[in-house]
């Protein structure tokens, strides 16, 4: 498979405005990507994101779209004024997301269906179409909790494990064969975001905190700029359909399901 360059390309990032949606769009600018698109239901954040952006890349490198990943019609505005303001679309960051297990219908819909909405226009409709070069790439955000299961938050969990299945679903060679989009995933462990810091509470309640300190004791922080740093050879490098773990500020590393026709022990159920 070639590899992708993001000098020139033009990428559309959900969860944009802050955390490290907005760290992976600021790394894009800082490799010659041509423009990037914030896509985020948070106004309020918009404003100092796109001056921060201004700042540091100049003018007409980045715009806000309102939108709330939940609705295709939404979602789908921020691929059109994409396309109206940088005339071509390469990347799609399906990052949006929330951790809340006590808010666990509205954690369903933003981390699963947001990002299968996403893929959908993304894969399906925009990014063969629109895109400047010869390939394109989705790059969704699951979690180092999309490939362990964390007691604490078992729905967040699977809705990581879900994000973790999409990758490997569509990025399929025969899928890439026939968009030349690949589908690739990172799983960043735990980030210095806003998310990692008001984890307290955001549970089923008292059983489930009290396994917080247990689930989090041997894991290491990583600021946003070494996740997105290092997410940067991912989109660039990696094959499609392959999983990527970004913690502890070290280089990501490859996450691969083993095979079960391969395995070469197996235990079964027995009664002793």
């Amino acid at each position: 498979m070639v590899a992708f360059s993001v000098k020139n390309k033009v990428a559309l990032v959900t969860g944009g405005v802050a955390g490290i949606g907005l760290g992976i769009a600021k790394e894009l600018l800082k490799k010659g990507a041509k423009g990037v698109v914030l896509a985020d239901i948070n106004k309020k954040l918009a404003g100092k994101a796109l001056q921060e952006i201004e700042e540091t890349f100049g003018k007409n490198k980045a715009i806000y779209v309102e939108t709330d990943v939940r609705s295709i019609e939404q979602f789908e505005e921020a691929f059109q004024k994409t396309l109206e303001s940088f005339e071509h679309v390469d990347i799609l960051v399906n990052n949006a997301g929330i951790l809340d297990d006590s808010r666990w219908n509205d954690e369903v819909d933003i981390n699963v269906k947001g990002t299968i909405n996403g893929i959908l226009l993304g894969f399906e409709k925009y990014l063969p179409t629109s895109r400047s070069g010869k390939q394109a790439v989705i790059l969704n955000l699951s979690s180092t909790a999309g490939v362990k299961a964390f007691s604490n938050i078992p729905i967040y969990s699977s809705t990581k494990f879900a994000i973790h299945g999409m990758t490997l679903g569509w990025g399929d060679k025969v899928h890439y064969e026939r968009t030349k989009v690949k589908v690739i995933a990172i799983c960043p462990g735990p980030t210095q975001t806003n998310l990692l810091a008001t984890m307290s509470g955001k549970n089923l309640g008292a059983p489930y905190e009290e396994q917080l300190a247990p689930n989090n004791s041997d894991l290491k922080t990583q600021t946003v700029e070494q996740c997105a740093a290092a997410t940067l050879p991912v989109i660039e490098l990696a094959e499609t359909g392959t999983v990527w773990v970004i913690e502890g500020g070290e280089p990501p590393y490859q996450f691969i399901l083993p095979d079960r026709f391969k395995l070469t022990e197996k235990f079964h159920v027995s009664n002793k």
